[in-house]
C-alpha cells in the first residue's frame, strides 16, 4: 500500500502543478510591464520543471 499512497501523492502534486501553471498563464495575460511578465514567465518555467520531474517520478512508479 505505501506505493499506492506514493502514487496518490504524486498525482495530487501533479494536479497542483498543472493548476499553478494554468493560474500563472491567466495572470500573464493580464500582466502589464516587462518586469511582471518576466517574473510570471520565470514562475511558469519553475512550475513546468517541477511538473516534468513529478511526471518522471510518476512514470517510474508505473
Amino acid at each position: 500500500m505505501p506505493e499506492n499512497a506514493t502514487l496518490q501523492d504524486l498525482d495530487a502534486r501533479i494536479a497542483i502543478a498543472r493548476r499553478n501553471i494554468a493560474e500563472l498563464t491567466e495572470q500573464a495575460t493580464g500582466a502589464a510591464g516587462a518586469a511582471a511578465e518576466e517574473a510570471i514567465a520565470n514562475r511558469i518555467a519553475e512550475q513546468q520543471d517541477r511538473l516534468n520531474e513529478l511526471l518522471k517520478q510518476r512514470e517510474a512508479l508505473g
